[in-house]
């Protein structure tokens, strides 16, 4: 691991400074370099295409899915994966659980880095990108619109964190007096980011409580803006486990001994999203029961249903049952990633596998829009990397308290 002190002041040349941190780091010919410098390259020439010729060039949308795999996965599953983000802020700053402390920073940058990202997402889907603007604005929506909410739910969401990360860039820079005044908000902007995502996390589920007769009764209920929201809250936890197992891996030469601790939060984390999977899947059998979906089942529809939510989320609820009793972080790890899968099947299924179920036409996402969405991913772990291997995020900066 990593001893390597931060210096307690930057060169006063913060031109110098700049370009001496642009340096690479690590060695350029790693396979994850070799893999996605092609990727991002192919896909710069599909957005290429894209803006040029319009989204009928390279997706498969139309007005009857109007709304295709960069809003279904992107930004509606992606906002759900990111939402560890504000689950630790609360936890540590709130609720005042110390020990959790070592994964804020990394956690908070992996879900500002998830929100920029899969926000582009949103922007590569408008017809006419420049009309981003209109849901904030109010324009052709009106201010009671949901969309008008979420837009801002998203914007003030994103602020936050990056105030919340904000000290660690301080401290990179050597800047004392602003990373005295960032840390100073620090507890004030957690408590008004997780009241913000706990809003808009919420508010994509009600977009769609509006597509009352698309989405196939199964995944259709009033109580989609709840379950978005706790759905989150299991979704976020499993990608810090997740997350944080490849990063202590990859990244294990850039942390120092306290933050390379990890495997001892696992089974802490995993008793979380235990819970909330557990009241998910209470709350949705209670739905069921209530609608009387009996009838329901027996196709493929019903089929896909028993999958997401008896192979997806109860079976690596107890999956994380059985880790925690008898200790083994494997089992935890491969429930992590079970639930991650069941997150991202149930918003696929809401937002495009079981909407206009019933329609002759289907969507399927053509090969430009699914590499893309990998392009997009691309730049984002290659983003998280530079910051990781440059600023106090896995390890503590000399210097400062």
């Amino acid at each position: 691991m990593s001893t390597t002190a931060l210096p307690e002041a930057r060169p006063l040349n913060l031109l110098q400074f700049l370009r001496q941190e642009l340096k690479p780091k690590a060695p350029f010919l790693t396979p994850f370099n070799v893999i996605s410098i092609p990727i991002i390259l192919v896909g710069l020439v599909i957005l290429a295409v894209r803006f040029t010729k319009g989204l009928g060039s390279v997706t498969n949308l139309n007005q009857e899915f109007p709304w295709g795999f960069w809003i279904g996965f992107d930004v509606v599953t992606g906002v759900a994966l990111a939402g560890g983000a504000y689950v630790i802020t609360f936890v540590v700053y709130v609720l005042k659980v110390e020990r959790y402390h070592p994964i804020v920073r990394v956690t908070v940058l992996n879900g500002f880095l998830a929100y920029l990202f899969y926000a582009g997402g949103l922007f590569l889907d408008l017809g006419k990108p420049w009309h981003i603007i209109n849901p904030m604005i109010g324009n052709s929506f009106g201010y009671n619109s949901v969309l008008f909410l979420v837009a801002w739910h998203f914007a003030l969401y994103m602020t936050a964190e990056f105030i919340e990360f904000s000290p660690a860039i301080a401290e990179w820079l050597g800047a004392r007096r602003m990373r005295r005044f960032l840390q100073s908000i620090t507890v004030g902007t957690v408590i008004a980011g997780f009241t913000i995502s706990t809003l808009h996390q919420a508010g994509l589920g009600a977009l769609y409580l509006m597509a009352k007769g698309k989405i196939h009764p199964l995944w259709y209920t009033e109580f989609m803006p709840v379950l978005f929201f706790v759905s989150s809250i299991f979704a976020g936890i499993s990608m810090i486990i997740v997350e944080g197992t490849l990063s202590h891996r990859v990244l294990k030469d850039h942390m120092d001994a306290e933050h390379g601790e990890f495997d001892k939060l696992i089974f802490g984390l995993a008793k979380g999203a235990a819970l909330t999977m557990f009241a998910y899947y209470f709350f949705k059998a209670l739905i069921f029961i209530h609608e009387h979906h009996w009838d329901l089942m027996g196709d493929r529809w019903g089929n896909l249903y028993l999958l997401e939510i008896l192979g997806l989320t109860l079976v690596p609820c107890f999956m994380f049952a059985y880790g925690i009793r008898h200790r083994s972080l494997g089992v935890v790890r491969w429930a992590a990633g079970l639930a991650i899968l069941g997150v991202i099947l149930n918003r696929l299924n809401i937002s495009l596998i079981a909407f206009n179920w019933f329609s002759p036409n289907h969507y399927y996402p053509s090969w430009q829009e699914v590499w893309v969405t990998a392009m997009i991913i691309s730049c984002e772990i290659w983003v998280f990397r530079w910051v990781v291997m440059r600023m106090p995020v896995l390890r503590k900066a000399t210097g400062f308290d």
